[in-house]
């Protein structure tokens, strides 16, 4: 029962996000937080997770096995593939996580990226 409860939430967080603009490859594979803030012209591609607290700002891409929590997302930011962010995770204007990146509280600088198998 708990299981369709939860099915059923996610189905109903995907739509929402959907109508508001936000682009995903394939939202059957997408995980959302109820709290979840998310800008306008993002994209999410397939299998990431968006858990509690997380804020998405506007052109975000975050790409494929990517899971996000507690982080703040500004405009312009690139996410992935395969990258964790964890609580405490701030990304201003333009930044970028790369593959198999990890970060936990820290503050990624406008235009600075961090890239392949960073932590």
């Amino acid at each position: 029962m708990k299981e369709k409860k939860l099915e059923k939430l996610q189905k109903k967080l995907r739509n929402y996000f959907i109508k508001k603009g936000v682009k995903m490859i394939a939202p059957e594979t997408v995980f959302f937080s109820n709290d979840t803030k998310i800008g306008k012209k993002v994209v999410i591609e397939p299998y990431v997770v968006i858990s509690k607290k997380v804020k998405i700002g506007n052109n975000v891409t975050i790409s494929s096995f990517s899971h996000l929590e507690g982080a703040k997302l500004e405009k312009n930011v690139t996410i992935g593939p395969y990258a964790r962010i964890r609580p405490g995770s701030h990304f201003l204007p333009g930044s970028k996580a790369g593959n198999f990146v990890e970060t936990k509280n820290s503050k990624i600088k406008s235009k600075s990226k961090v890239n392949h198998l960073s932590y």
